[in-house]
């Protein structure tokens, strides 16, 4: 069984930055440029000092950035 099947809420549990960060393997620092000047990952903002992240939406991020070449746009 997968971490899904144990788990129903596991692509959808709210991420804390650190958490997402760890999980995409950058630094918090990369995800807070991100939010400044585009191109991350979706987030929730909680408060203005509270960001979350959903797993899926950063699985679907990083999917999109996939290619096969490094000729692909």
């Amino acid at each position: 069984m997968t971490i899904e099947q144990h788990d129903p809420d596991y692509l959808d549990r709210l991420m804390t930055e650190s958490e997402a960060a760890d999980f995409l393997s950058y630094t918090t620092r990369a995800l807070q440029n991100w939010r400044v000047r585009g191109g991350g990952p979706k987030f929730i903002r909680i408060s203005s000092r509270s960001i979350r992240y959903r797993r899926r939406d950063l699985i679907t991020w990083a999917d999109e950035r996939s290619r096969l070449s490094t000729s692909d746009v």
